[in-house]
């Protein structure tokens, strides 16, 4: 059974590395944050494909 935590809001985007992985929080219209994990390799092909984005 998972751990209950009490909500304390969205809260802002964040990337943190835990382990070996990165945990991106991203908060969502409506409500809630979208949590991923992802490596780094990962991590950079996501900021390469954002940078692209808005380029």
């Amino acid at each position: 059974m998972a751990a209950m935590k009490p909500r304390t809001g969205d809260g802002p985007m964040e990337v943190v590395k835990e382990g070996r992985g990165f945990i991106l929080r991203l908060p969502l219209e409506g409500g809630g944050r979208l949590v991923v994990e992802m490596s780094a390799d990962e991590v950079r092909q996501l900021g390469d494909t954002l940078q692209a984005a808005v380029s």
